[in-house]
């Protein structure tokens, strides 16, 4: 992919505890497993958990004496010299994708990274306390009364990029820690949901379940796709193997050398 723009996956939600961490760095390394070069940056100086979790990655690499797909990764510190602009063309001179990973809260340095996004990742869970989040939803009949606060700032960030570079944000709300048991709550979230993206233009597609799994991989730094050299697989551990996989496809990236699509009129 020599000469062309890598494409830009950029995780941002404003709410903490969605999983957002645990799945832009699944999504880096089962993108380097695939045969992309990729760079991931942490935007979080201070809790620093996608960093933290390749720190624990290099280390097992280097402990087991087995290379394991590895995502060239740093994390952006606002008191050294170099801008988050520069340290982004500089770590993507060399990427076929750029995965970025935002802290979950107001930070003017998301809001930069959100204008290079061509992919945008909203991971939210399957609840209304999430939901919320981007669609205020009426407390009688479950309905969308309006977009919320982040919703609006996603929409001026895609507008600002088309004025800017001709060219669309493919916005995707993942659904994670759905429950494995179909529930009430959940087919209304869903309904909802359905609702909020034909109104402000954002695709839904599931993520990864609720896994004990998932906080055991992470002082190893390792994934789903690590199975294994963690022993004792079981079928659910299989199955979130299939989940990781089911939502790398729902991304829907460009095959590998093609620029972004043009822009097209987005729903209102």
């Amino acid at each position: 992919m020599t000469g062309a723009r890598p494409h830009f996956i950029v995780f941002a939600n404003e709410k903490g505890g969605t999983g957002k961490s645990t799945t832009a760095v699944h999504s880096a390394v089962a993108l380097a497993a695939a045969g992309r070069r990729v760079a991931a940056i942490d935007l979080d100086t201070r809790q620093r958990t996608l960093g933290r979790y390749l720190d624990n990655r290099a280390a097992s690499i280097a402990r087991l004496g087995t290379p394991l797909p590895m995502p060239v990764y740093e994390t952006f510190d606002p008191a050294k010299d170099e801008t988050l602009h520069d340290q982004i063309e500089r770590l993507a001179g060399d990427a076929d994708v750029v995965v970025i990973d935002t802290p979950g809260r107001d930070d003017p340095h998301a809001r930069e990274a959100m204008l290079s996004a061509d992919t945008l990742v909203t991971p939210i869970n399957d609840s209304f306390v999430d939901l919320d989040l981007i669609g205020e939803v009426d407390a009688e009949t479950y309905k969308i009364r309006r977009p919320s606060f982040y919703a609006e700032l996603v929409w001026n960030s895609r507008t600002q990029k088309a004025k800017a570079t001709g060219t669309s944000v493919d916005w995707v709300v993942l659904r994670n820690r759905l429950q494995h048991v179909e529930a009430k709550n959940m087919r209304r979230v869903g309904a909802a949901l359905d609702e909020l993206s034909r109104r402000v233009g954002f695709r839904v597609i599931p993520g990864l379940g609720e896994r004990v799994i998932f906080r055991e991989l992470f002082p190893k730094g390792l994934t789903l796709l690590d199975l294994a050299h963690l022993g004792n697989v079981g079928i659910s551990h299989i199955a979130a193997r299939q989940e990781l996989r089911e939502m790398i496809a729902g991304f829907g990236l460009p095959e590998e050398g093609r620029e972004p699509a043009p822009l097209r009129a987005a729903a209102g």
